[in-house]
């Protein structure tokens, strides 16, 4: 067996659970997730715990099998108290602002680079050179994050970029300078 994926799961009183047709629906006071499983993997909710069950014992279904236990904690978890990701701006002029369902981030290119929010998620600018980024699908959060990240990746010379708060740069020594006479 797998070792996550044998352990039960608690459910939270606040969080209704529903499995049906291969597809956990999971709601709570954030919202509401869903979820397909796939053939060999089945969940079974009974006295407020749910625990994922396997079809076989082949290396890819015991590997699924605390996989899907994993997303389902995962939602769970975002449907009670949500998920953030802190980004940070570094570099002399750079910085984002929000309008709307847009983030507008000015990177020192010739032109403003414009990022359509994706629904479930909402960005806010505490300062213009930070970026929060909140919502209750985990992966979405993450691929949100690396995706603005992705516009201008913290650069190893200057340390000028979108970084992840906490995120440490190597920085690379630059070209020595000659000294002829």
């Amino acid at each position: 067996m797998s070792r996550i994926g044998k352990k039960p799961v608690v459910i939270p009183k606040d969080v209704k659970i529903e499995a049906k047709e291969g597809i956990v629906y999971v709601e709570g006071p954030q919202g509401k997730l869903s979820r397909k499983l796939t053939p060999s993997i089945s969940v079974e909710i009974k006295d407020g715990m749910l625990t994922v069950k396997r079809s076989a014992d082949t290396k890819i279904d015991k590997s699924l099998h605390g996989l899907f236990r994993a997303l389902i904690v995962n939602m769970i978890v975002g449907v009670t108290q949500g998920y953030l990701k802190e980004l940070e701006i570094q570099g002399v002029g750079f910085k984002a602002q929000v309008s709307g369902d847009k983030l507008n981030l000015s990177l020192g290119f010739s032109h403003p680079v414009n990022y359509t929010i994706p629904a479930g998620i909402k960005v806010e600018t505490p300062k213009p050179t930070s970026l929060v980024i909140k919502g209750i699908d985990k992966e979405l959060i993450g691929e949100v994050a690396t995706e603005i990240r992705a516009f201008y990746p913290p650069e190893p010379y200057k340390g000028k970029g979108i970084r992840f708060v906490g995120e440490k740069v190597k920085k690379k020594v630059g070209k020595a300078q000659a000294t002829g006479k």
